[in-house]
């Protein structure tokens, strides 16, 4: 299988629906902000305040950069991740890019008591969500090769649509 790249906004569901895809196939669980984590030996928010978000984004290209040729992999981005063109490149090189959407107020649901969100922290509000996401919406639908509204669905369902999207695209 070629890797599944799970994209979108901070709360869409990434690592759930990752932890959950893993379960129904035999691919290997990448967490991308976890192993920055593990890797820099401090919090992303940390990271964000000592070194700024450009020198994040230079973590995550490395990241991806270091999956080129490995398969059967399930990657949990970061929000932001895809901002970048040579990392959705190197995305598209290795697998199949799936946007996981969301309404601005099931993201501020599931992230407001967070404060692990350094781009949230100060604007923890649905309209700041909203605009945020319209920001970033065209690009997250241009690079993304299936897009899947998880609003009001099971962790299963989503899964499903994204298994049979994927075995569609590679048949």
């Amino acid at each position: 299988m070629k890797n599944i790249y799970l994209i979108g906004f901070m709360g869409a569901g990434k690592s759930t629906i990752a932890k959950e895809l893993v379960k129904k196939t035999d691919a290997k669980r990448i967490e991308m902000d976890q192993m920055i984590v593990e890797q820099q030996g401090m919090a992303i928010s940390d990271i964000f305040d000592k070194y700024g978000e450009e020198h994040f984004r230079d973590l995550e290209t490395e990241l991806l950069r270091s999956f080129s040729g490995k398969t059967n992999m399930v990657v949990s981005c970061g929000g932001g991740s895809v901002l970048r063109d040579e990392n959705a490149r190197l995305m598209k090189e290795n697998g199949c890019i799936i946007l996981l959407k969301a309404t601005p107020e099931t993201i501020y649901e599931r992230v407001k008591n967070s404060t692990e969100r350094p781009i949230l922290n100060g604007n923890m509000n649905v309209e700041f969500i909203r605009k945020l996401m319209e920001k970033r919406r065209e690009r997250y639908e241009s690079v993304a090769d299936i897009t899947v509204c998880v609003d009001g669905k099971e962790k299963a369902e989503v899964c499903q649509e994204i298994l049979e999207a994927v075995k569609n695209i590679q048949a």
